[in-house]
């Protein structure tokens, strides 16, 4: 098949979506397929001499904003008219964050009448609004930490005190629609509040106040109608954050994870139920806090999970008994069956 791998893009996610791509190309071209590999913000192709040279150029933190700044918007918008989408038989999303995540691109290729990997326009954009998705886990049941949205515009000392009243610390602060915990701080004292705050809102127009759950790290991987095994996160920070998720060393994994199988169980059934109430499609990643006491709280859903060679889903399904080439296969094979 013609595969049409996407990758890049111009949002803060931007370094592990090009590894992520590299990775994927290699795999469809073991595989036979005949790809091409474009990213959206310059337009360039990349070939698989190119491809190794990407997976290594993830830095401990994300790009700057005034890097990301300099990219043409309108251009990595262009996918529909795209030469090289006229023929090919699907595309391959390697996006993470942004325009490419939340459901933009995939309008686009809707619009262009082209089956793509993942989930569609609406469940995209319901699990990158991390308060919308909180809203779904609560009708459904699906436990999840105790929140608050603070919209920028709105934000005030009134509002300050509220949040300090409300939600003492520890508390996790995010912005509400990035990935890859970009923006991201725990806030362990009152006088970390404020600045954690405005972190969040450099990237967002929306930050999320959320009560930190002290506890195990654990994720589940869906592929199809599948929860594959869980995985622990056992990162050298406290958090499972940029640098421990990209960097090599900076974090542990155990997989599958050394949990009781009654809460193995209970995670995938809990995953699946997130899957299915967000309305994914495909395959998704989905985040889990566990507290001392065994209670389990969702975190989010992710709809493009990272590909790269640190990344949590190729670990779950090699416990599952893919290879990473198989992976990228079954998930090619579900964007075109669906």
């Amino acid at each position: 098949m013609k595969v049409l791998v996407l990758m890049g893009g111009i949002s803060l996610e931007r370094d592990v979506s090009l590894a992520s791509g590299a990775a994927i190309t290699s795999a469809l071209q073991n595989n036979g397929h005949d790809v091409i590999a474009v990213d959206t913000a310059e337009g360039s192709k990349f070939l698989k001499e190119s491809t190794a040279q990407i997976t290594d150029d993830i830095k401990t933190r994300p790009p700057d904003l005034e890097k990301i700044a300099r990219f043409d918007r309108v251009q990595s918008l262009k996918i529909a008219k795209l030469e090289e989408l006229s023929d090919v038989g699907a595309v391959f999303l390697a996006f993470h964050g942004g325009a490419g995540e939340d459901g933009t691109i995939q309008a686009l290729l809707d619009l262009a009448g082209k089956k793509y990997t993942g989930s569609g326009m609406l469940s995209s954009a319901l699990c990158m609004n991390k308060a919308i998705s909180k809203k779904l886990f609560e009708r459904d049941d699906i436990p999840t930490p105790d929140w608050m949205l603070i919209p920028r515009k709105d934000f005030d000392d009134e509002m300050y005190e509220l949040i300090r009243r409300e939600f003492p610390p520890p508390v996790i602060v995010k912005p509400n629609d990035q990935g890859s915990t970009v923006g991201l701080s725990l806030v362990e004292r009152m006088a970390e509040y404020r600045k954690a705050i405005d972190l969040a809102f450099e990237v967002s127009e929306e930050a999320l106040i959320e009560d930190y759950i002290d506890g195990r790290e654990l994720t589940v991987s869906v592929l199809g109608e599948q929860a594959l095994p869980v995985v622990e996160v056992l990162p050298k920070n406290k958090l499972y954050d940029y640098e421990c998720k990209y960097t090599e060393g900076m974090c542990e994994y155990d997989y599958p994870a050394k949990i009781p199988d009654k809460t193995t169980i209970l995670i995938q059934e809990l995953g699946l139920r997130a899957f299915k109430t967000l309305d994914c499609k495909g395959y998704a990643r989905v985040d889990f806090r566990m507290d001392k006491d065994g209670n389990l709280y969702c975190l989010e859903v992710n709809t493009l999970p990272g590909m790269t060679k640190t990344s949590l889903v190729p670990k779950a399904a090699k416990a599952a008994g893919y290879s990473f080439d198989q992976l990228i296969e079954k998930i090619l094979k579900l964007a075109v069956e669906d």
